[in-house]
């Protein structure tokens, strides 16, 4: 289950870079020119977002780019569509990250299977309870080989996040502060005390820390306390910088220096 992402957190221990966007954004049919373009740049692994009318854990960049995508006619249909084939030129784990709401519009049986049938690794679904997923889902997703990646934040408890760790695949979230996507950028001391209490509780999985980390200097401080970091909404923003869109790619991934 999620053999893509075991193997490269197997491989790689520490500064694993993974970039989130938002499917159909900035344009319709950019979402497999962006997800090539971040793994001919080195990208590790990458959470292609679904578009959703209410994100309530997203700030506004984030429900921004859900807005354009939605106006531009992205839906789930049509990006599991667009990423038919995408195993035939990429091989980097690749992830969907959604709200629980469109899942069920499409239908979870339905949606399982195409997750499957495409090659993708895992799901993040934020508002997906635990106790639901253990309940009416894990036996779907174990069947059909879909690492499912819970959330956790310093609100979490240490008995809650032990339950976590002992139900995820593949890796841990660990949202880096209570804000929303993108509003509290920077690692501050405070953030750092609580990256120091997970780390010291040696979880069996590993870790990415993402929410707030838009440049290099917070990717190599989170990489100093877990496996590596998450951006969405800094790389977002340059997607919607005008010229060409590989080039943009290429230079923001550069600067993070992977």
């Amino acid at each position: 289950m999620g053999v893509r992402i075991q193997n490269l957190f197997a491989k790689k221990k520490n500064g694993i870079l993974s970039i989130y966007f938002t499917a159909g954004f900035p344009e319709l049919n950019d979402t497999v020119v962006i997800i090539e373009q971040l793994q001919s740049c080195g990208v590790d692994m990458i959470e292609i977002g679904i578009p959703f009318s209410d994100p309530l854990a997203d700030g506004a960049v984030i429900q921004h780019s859900s807005q354009v995508a939605l106006t531009n006619g992205m839906t789930l249909k049509l990006l599991f569509e667009q990423l038919r084939d995408i195993r035939k030129s990429v091989d980097i784990p690749l992830l969907l990250m959604g709200y629980l709401n469109p899942i069920l519009q499409y239908g979870m049986d339905k949606f399982c299977e195409e997750v499957n049938r495409i090659g993708i690794d895992g799901v993040i679904i934020p508002d997906l309870p635990l106790n639901e997923y253990l309940s009416n889902y894990k036996d779907l997703f174990v069947n059909h080989k879909i690492a499912n990646i819970f959330l956790i934040t310093p609100q979490t408890s240490a008995d809650r996040i032990r339950l976590i760790d002992q139900h995820s695949n593949g890796f841990i979230y660990m949202v880096s502060s209570s804000s929303t996507t993108g509003t509290r950028t920077g690692i501050d001391e405070e953030k750092e005390k609580y990256f120091d209490r997970i780390r010291k509780m040696n979880l069996s999985k590993p870790l990415m820390i993402g929410f707030g980390i838009s440049e290099r200097r917070d990717f190599l401080k989170a990489s100093q306390y877990t496996s590596g970091a998450i951006i969405g909404s800094a790389f977002i923003r340059e997607l919607e910088k005008g010229g060409s869109l590989k080039d943009n790619i290429a230079s923001f991934i550069r600067s993070i220096g992977n």
